[in-house]
């Protein structure tokens, strides 16, 4: 036991990554996009390494399966995860079942240095050894190795096709356990909706949504054990508040459509200054005169505005953001820093953590920078969407008491 307790702690990567562009255009994209991501990999060379992918295939998944199979052949078999001798990959391919379909995609790399790993079959309730690589697709819904859901029509009734929902794994490390869950929460569909409350009918969507993938991950079916949620969460700014931060002196214009009297656009003007236009609101258009305001130091003015997670402030934790907000980016490759005039930017992409898997993250001060909360790719396009990570150490046996595993739970 002693030399247990000696052993090196563990050191874990967390990745989420909205990847739908990738697969729209996957000659400009997918190079760049993992040229970022193995970079990431180098420099925090993990033992354990999850990345978690919504919108996999991109919008038009049956055209893109294809690209889908030459992206996951690529990263189980590149020069730059040769040292990963294990790995899970699960994909929802299921494109035709509108009842199940989620296009999310959960990989998971073991270093070869890595011993004493073990996945939870949810049927059996027993955690089964890792080896090899393997790779699930089609019908997930049959593979006891995880729990998926796609969220209920009735949650957005107005989104015929949302593919939003979420798959949960488990794993045991160095004798901690944990779940891993990888989510899609639901959008904004329109500007001038979110606009007209506070806090918008569709963060009271994504709540309702968010807090029944809680509810069900610590249910009594299975022991309780800590828990990452990690994601597209679709968070957005409290469009209210910061239309009016935007706009103090400006004064508003509304277009109303000539057929059916509805508010269309909002134009926000300049009291003096020549009547000039600060911003422009659509359904799909947020075009506000200096895009720099988001970019100035990492967005942090605008963070006042990102309230949705208080609502689960006693169950999710999120360490500091200082990283500028990671939605909507130009998909022209040419624009790495540039975001789309789509929606108001905000950080939708996110890696949360229950309170006791916040107390697995190891905080050692003799080593400088040993928690990482980041995005990829600041300078490059990426898509749509900047991935971000978590990168951390884990102590062995942190998880012990309420998440050690016992003998008798494991299948060799």
């Amino acid at each position: 036991m002693a030399g247990k307790a000696a052993a090196p702690s563990t050191a874990v990567l967390l990745v989420t990554a909205n990847v739908g562009s990738l697969f729209d255009d996957p000659e400009n994209l997918q190079k760049n996009w993992l040229r970022e991501f193995y970079q990431v990999v180098h420099t925090h060379k993990p033992h354990f390494m999850a990345l978690h992918c919504q919108e996999f295939g991109g919008k038009n998944y049956e055209a893109s399966m294809s690209h889908v199979d030459k992206f996951v052949k690529e990263l189980l078999s590149s020069d730059a995860m040769k040292e990963y001798n294990r790995a899970r990959v699960y994909l929802d391919e299921n494109y035709r079942s509108q009842e199940h379909f989620t296009a999310l995609g959960s990989f998971y790399f073991l270093h070869e240095s890595l011993k004493n790993i073990y996945q939870f079959d949810f049927k059996a309730k027993k955690y089964k050894k890792v080896t090899g690589k393997e790779i699930y697709s089609d019908t997930l819904e049959s593979t006891p190795m995880l729990e998926k859901e796609k969220f209920p029509q009735d949650y957005f009734p107005e989104c015929k096709w949302s593919r939003k929902g979420f798959v949960r794994t488990r794993w045991s490390v160095a004798d901690c356990a944990f779940d891993l869950v990888n989510i899609h929460l639901f959008h904004d569909a329109s500007n001038l909706v979110a606009w007209e409350t506070s806090p918008s009918v569709y963060a009271g969507i994504r709540h309702k949504a968010l807090a029944y993938v809680l509810d069900r991950i610590i249910d009594q079916r299975f022991e309780k054990v800590a828990y990452f949620v990690f994601g597209d969460f679709n968070f957005r700014l409290d469009s209210k508040s910061v239309v009016e931060t935007l706009c103090t002196k400006a004064t508003m214009q509304t277009v109303r459509a000539a057929d059916t009297n509805e508010v269309v656009k909002l134009i926000f003007r300049e009291s003096d200054n020549d009547r000039k236009v600060m911003l422009q609101l659509e359904k799909k258009l947020f075009e506000y005169f200096n895009q720099e305001v988001f970019r100035d130091d990492n967005g942090t003015a605008l963070l006042e505005f990102d309230k949705e997670l208080c609502v689960f402030k006693d169950r999710l934790y999120e360490l500091d953001i200082s990283f500028p907000p990671s939605y909507p980016y130009s998909e022209d490759s040419s624009q790495g820093k540039q975001y789309m005039n789509t929606r108001c930017p905000a950080w939708c992409d996110r890696v949360l953590m229950s309170p006791s898997a916040k107390e697995l993250i190891l905080r050692s001060e003799s080593e400088d920078k040993v928690v990482t909360y980041d995005h990829i790719g600041p300078n490059v396009c990426m898509g749509d969407h900047k991935p971000v990570f978590l990168a951390f150490r884990m102590t062995p046996g942190a998880g012990k008491g309420h998440t050690h595993v016992p003998k008798c739970c494991v299948v060799q």
